[in-house]
Order: C-alpha cells, then structure tokens, then sequence
C-alpha cells in the first residue's frame, strides 16, 4: 500500500540537528589521533563516497540514554577507542557482516532487515542514522539517501550472540521501495495467507500489526464500514457517533480503574478496567485525527523531563468552543 493510503503514515520533524553535528565533529576530531587497525571491508568502504545529506531528527527524541556496549548502544559521544572495542567484539560472519534490522522507535513496527559491515556499525553509532551494507552492491549505504526517508536513530541494540543489532529509530517516511511503512506488509498463516493461497498473504492493512495498532486499526474501519437498514451498530460505531456518550464512558471506566485500588480488587480487574479505559480513549482519539504513534511519541519526549517542569512548559489551552456532536 502507499503511503497516503496509510492513516498511520505521519512523519513528524524537528529542526534541532545540532546535537547530531556536535557528535559527529567530536567523534571525527578524537579519531584522528587514533590509529586503527582496519579490515579489509573497511578499506573498500573508505573508496565510497560519504553521505552528504544530513536529516534533522524525526520526533523529539529523550535524552541520551547512559550505558556501555552490553544491549543498548547510544554513544555517538563514547570515547573512539571504547566504539572501535565495541566493533571488536562483535561477532561478524565469514563476509565480515552482522544482521541489521531497523525498528519504529513509537509502533514498534519491524521497519527493515539488512546486513551491516564493522563500517556501518560505526557510522550508526556515531552519525545516528540507519546505516547498512549492499551485498548486491558491495558497497556501504544509508538508509534514505536516494529516496530521502532516512530513518533516525534514538539508540542501538545487540543480542546475547552479538551478531546481530536492532536499530530503534523514527522512520522520514515509508520504508519499503514499494511505498509501504515498512517492508513485511504480508501475512503468512491464516486462511489466505501467503503460506496457503498462492498470492496470498495482502490483506489491506500495511504491516504486521501489534495488539495496540490492530485495536486502532479496527476502530479505524469501524468509523468508515456501512450500517445498513435496520442493522444495529457497533459499540465502537456507536460512540464514534456519539461523543457525548464516548465522553461518559471514559469518565465512568477511568473511576473505575481508580476503584481497583481504592478497593484492592486485584490486579486481574485493574488490567479489565485499563482495557476499557485504553479502548475508549483511542474511540476518542480516532475522532480527533490522533493515532496512538503521537501519543507514544510525546510520552517518549518525557523522558528525563520533570512532570511538573513538562506541564508548565504546555502550550495554554485551545479556546476553541467544544464539539457538539
């Protein structure tokens, strides 16, 4: 599917770049006087061209986490020398390669799948920006430098084998050539799956949905299937029709969340009672256009920010008058 058909395919932007630059001119300065021993990978990557293109981050991205090398990977301000140890110890395969695969920082979507060299490594840790390397091509290459959707990344992951990393960032647009958000947009099993029709597996939604995005995309088709004549809607149909009811039902399901505590009804009814609250909330949102990515977005931009110092910081209220209906 193309991007514009997609409800969920909102790339948002900021202009602050400037703490990517800092990193890379600190990084390039300290690496000069470092003297390392490069395979020979490396030097047929050095021939390639460098990226020109530098894109702002995406969503506004938490502060850097702390760490070292062990799972999470984000030291575009690490020490050359501990990056280049890190690249030691990773465990390459016999073309001197580890997976790579690239994951929406906010969905959690499976973006992309590829293979990275210790060059690319290096260049994603430092330069923040899903780097890969073409087996077709021989040749070393960032994600989005021809089509323009890079993909932004907040921070590095490595699994216990340490021959393959996950790259957690914000997509600049669709991911796949073919115009979707990400690359696996086909369902295998199921009853026309790609596994038991031939040419199977496309069912109208553009990815793998997980259990919060399969929810949106439901309300999403409720909003816009036909009722017909005589035919009793949906309660999702329902209250999108009727946001005065949608209003008193989240109203009614948030005190009874607040009811399991102040009972001590178990942690059973209170994960019940958060459903309700979460489905009725995302009915509500479906009316004001927000998906749940924004959402996760700002609380992600949260992060390491005072909740009293973050609310003060809000822009004032819409004086707009209240929807009717």
């Amino acid at each position: 599917l193309c991007s514009e058909a997609n409800p969920r395919s909102r790339y948002r932007r900021n202009s602050d770049a400037r703490s990517e630059m800092a990193a890379q001119i600190t990084y390039a300065s300290a690496r000069a006087s470092l003297r390392v021993r490069a395979s020979a990978s490396e030097q047929s990557a050095r021939l390639i061209r460098p990226n020109a293109v530098t894109r702002p981050a995406l969503r506004a991205a938490p502060p850097s986490r702390v760490g070292g090398f062990s799972g999470n990977v984000m030291a575009a301000a690490a020490e050359p020398e501990q990056i280049e140890k890190f690249l030691d110890g990773l465990k390459y395969d016999d073309k001197g390669l580890v997976v790579a695969i690239a994951q929406d920082v906010d969905t959690g979507s499976i973006l992309m799948q590829g293979f990275a060299d210790r060059t690319a490594v290096r260049s994603t840790i430092t330069k923040r920006q899903a780097t890969f390397f073409s087996r077709s091509r021989q040749a070393q290459w960032t994600k989005g430098e021809t089509s323009g959707n890079f993909i932004s990344v907040k921070s590095i992951h490595l699994d216990c084998d340490k021959d393959s990393i996950i790259y957690l960032g914000v997509p600049d647009g669709p991911t796949c050539h073919t115009g979707a958000h990400t690359c696996y947009f086909s369902q295998v099993d199921g009853d026309d799956g790609a596994a038991a029709v031939e040419g199977g597996g496309k069912h109208g939604q553009e990815e793998a949905l997980t259990t919060l995005y399969e929810l949106e995309e439901t309300i999403r088709k409720r909003k816009t299937e036909a009722v017909k004549e005589g035919d009793k809607p949906s309660w999702t149909r329902k209250l999108l029709d009727n946001p005065e009811l949608l209003c008193k039902k989240i109203r009614e399901e948030a005190g009874e969340l607040c009811e399991t505590l102040e009972n001590d009804e178990g942690k059973e009814r209170a994960a019940s009672e958060m459903a309700d609250v979460l489905y009725h909330s995302m009915v509500l949102l479906n009316l004001q256009g927000v998906g749940m990515e924004d959402v996760l977005a700002k609380l992600r931009g949260r992060f390491g920010t005072s909740g009293v110092e973050e609310k003060a910081n809000r822009p004032p209220k819409s004086k707009q008058a209240h929807r009717t209906g």
